[in-house]
Formats: C-alpha cells, sequence, structure tokens
C-alpha cells in the first residue's frame, strides 16, 4: 500500500519523543461485526477465547489469511507496537508513529494451536526483509510478532529458531521479526472502517502478502 504515500514512509524507528501526538479517542467509527465471520471484532467472544497479534506487511491481505483458518474466531486489523495514541492511517504511513500494521487474531486454542497459527504467520510473508514487506517499505509493515500468553512467546520463539535454518538453506538472510509481548508493545488501536476484512469488500484489491516458499517445520506426524 505504501505507493499511496511512498514520500512520506520512513525507514528509520522514530523515537517516543519525535513521534506524533495522538489523541484521546478514536478519529473514527470502529466496524462491531466481522463482515466474512460474523462475529463481534471488539469482543466479547467465547471463554477460553485467545488472541495473538501478528505483522506480516500490508494488513489487507494477511488478515484474509487468518480468517479462513478454522478455529480463528475473529480477525481485525489497526496499529501496534509504537507511541502515537488512536493513530490514523494517514498518520501511520509517515512513519512517525512508530506502529506496525497488525493483525488481531482471537482463536479457539482447542481447535487451533498458536503454534499452527504461527506456521502460517512464517510462510506467509518474509520475516527477513526488516522494515519493509515486498514493495511495501518503511517501519509501518515491519515483521512483528506480540503475545498474550507465555505459551504463545514460546512458540513464537521456538518456530522462528526452527525455521531460521530452512530459510539460510534457501538463501534467505536472517529474521527480523520482532517478537514481545503484547503488553510491551503496547495498545492495538483498531484501524479505520474501511481497512476492516478489506479483501472481503474489495475482492480484487491490493495484496502485496508472498512467502518465501520455505515451510515451516511441523511435528512428526502432523
Amino acid at each position: 500500500m505504501n505507493w499511496l504515500f511512498g514520500s512520506a514512509l520512513k525507514t528509520t524507528m522514530v523515537t517516543p519523543e519525535k513521534a506524533l501526538a495522538g489523541r484521546d479517542r478514536y478519529a473514527y467509527a470502529v466496524p462491531t461485526t466481522h463482515t466474512v465471520l460474523g462475529t463481534p471484532l471488539q469482543g466479547p467472544w467465547p471463554e477460553g477465547t485467545e488472541v495473538l497479534y501478528v505483522g506480516m506487511g500490508c494488513f489487507w491481505g494477511a488478515e484474509r489469511t487468518f480468517w479462513k483458518i478454522p478455529g480463528v474466531v475473529t480477525t481485525a486489523v489497526g496499529y501496534q507496537g509504537g507511541f502515537t495514541p488512536f493513530p490514523s492511517y494517514e498518520e501511520t504511513c509517515t512513519g512517525q508513529t512508530g506502529h506496525t500494521e497488525i493483525v488481531m487474531v482471537a482463536y479457539d486454542p482447542t481447535v487451533v494451536s498458536a503454534d499452527d497459527l504461527l506456521r502460517t504467520f512464517w510462510e506467509s510473508h518474509d520475516p527477513t526483509q526488516g522494515y519493509r514487506q515486498g514493495n511495501d517499505v518503511g517501519t509501518t509493515y515491519r515483521s512483528a510478532i506480540y503475545t498474550t500468553t507465555p505459551e504463545q512467546e514460546l512458540a513464537a520463539r521456538t518456530t522462528r529458531d526452527e525455521f531460521q535454518p530452512r530459510l539460510t538453506k534457501s538463501g534467505f538472510g536472517e529474521i527480523t521479526t520482532e517478537i514481545r509481548s503484547a503488553d510491551e508493545a503496547g495498545t492495538f488501536y483498531y484501524a479505520e472502517g474501511y481497512h476492516q476484512q478489506y479483501l472481503d469488500k474489495n475482492p480484487a484489491g491490493y495484496c502485496g502478502l508472498g512467502g518465501t516458499g520455505v515451510s515451516c517445520p511441523r511435528p512428526t506426524g502432523a
């Protein structure tokens, strides 16, 4: 999506002191319901639902990848990992909020595991590109995993360490994915309504998502 704001994108992470000021509430209305799954975007969700946050570049295609997975309760796109409260899309695209584009994945862990979701994550983009993803360039498009449980954090680091040798063997560099807890990454701010389930509303719309062609290891017998 960087062609919309190409001249403004930044490839150097902004500092908290220089980040945009933001605001104390959303400047737009956040939709209540997932257009594909029919589930609440902001909850409440069934008891036992867990949430994982992932950044894979442009969030339009990334969200579609996850809403198709059985066991996923809902998905939403937004901004996280930065400093500006309640940012807008235009503000994040300047690189001056510190956020990356994120997909929130709420899922039933009795149906789909964090390990399986993370294998989809690793295989569906190139996690070695730093502050870019394909033609989308800037800190807004960095690869990220923000976890909400110790099990997710372990799965993120374990699958990363299992995936790296396969990437290296295939000629790719070191994984640059940012892995930290969602508490440390800060609030997930829902994106504007037109971004939510964008490729459901615009089936022929832009999708910059592209993997490396390298498979992430799976348990024997999986």
